[in-house]
């Protein structure tokens, strides 16, 4: 599986928007705050990888 590489955009309720930082992209990626760390702000950054985000 690949590896990618978020940070926190935003937060909203129980989701938050990531922006992938490994690629130019300017895309927002809507997720489930279940899915993600309970210590994430915004501004935080994640790694992706094997269908898990770990706070880095």
């Amino acid at each position: 599986m690949e590896t990618m590489y978020y940070e926190v955009v935003n937060i909203d309720g129980d989701y938050a928007n990531l922006r992938r930082t490994d690629i130019e992209s300017s895309d927002l990626k809507l997720v489930a705050r279940a899915m993600l760390p309970a210590e994430i702000s915004e501004g935080s950054k994640l790694k992706y990888e094997m269908l898990q985000y770990e706070l880095i």
